[in-house]
């Protein structure tokens, strides 16, 4: 398995290519597409992409290169028994500020990935309509964090809630891809 597509990875792919979008936001809508049904063979993710980062027009080979990528690894990553799913978002090494921040935006591109999917499939339990009210707050909170103990440990914990948020959502509404390597049973 090759090593999983970085933050500042993307971030610089989509600078160097004059694509004026934040990394971690076009994860969390690649996620949300995924987690709210969009079948893994399907690839009407990329002009729904180009639609919402890109005016429509399509992005520049490097970064639909990318993109590609990341829609693998994230179904590769949902799909593991082990819960290995991770959100695309700054390493520990940045400010809490900007870990935050990403948090944030991951959280509204999960919210808008999640909507342009759900009005095919508008059916949700009470948990994924709590779930998605939730990403709307945290996709509203402040960027001004203090640099501190306390603020580390809330983002830990927001963080980990709005992974296992995205999983929950996926176990109830994602479509697991078709294995055809299964035969089919004829009676």
């Amino acid at each position: 398995m090759s090593e999983p597509t970085l933050f500042s990875t993307f971030q610089s792919v989509l600078a160097s290519n004059g694509v004026i979008a934040h990394a971690a936001e076009i994860h969390g809508t690649l996620t949300g597409l995924i987690c709210c049904g969009l079948s893994f063979e399907s690839d009407d993710y990329i002009p729904m992409i180009n639609d919402c980062y890109n005016n429509g027009e399509s992005f520049p080979k490097p970064v639909q290169d990318t993109i590609k990528t990341l829609y693998s690894e994230i179904w590769q990553n949902i799909l593991d028994d082990s819960f290995g799913f991770q959100m695309m978002l700054p390493d520990d090494d940045e400010s809490i500020a900007e870990r935050s921040h990403a948090l944030s935006v991951w959280t509204q591109g999960f919210s808008l990935g999640f909507g342009l999917q759900h009005k095919v499939m508008p059916a949700t339990s009470d948990d994924v309509k709590e779930v998605i009210a939730d990403f709307a707050e945290i996709a509203n909170l402040s960027d001004e964090v203090d640099d501190n103990e306390a603020s580390e440990q809330a983002y830990f914990e927001i963080g980990e809630y709005v992974r296992i948020s995205a999983l929950l959502i996926f176990s109830e509404l994602g479509a697991a891809p078709i294995d055809s390597s299964k035969p089919e049973t004829l009676h």
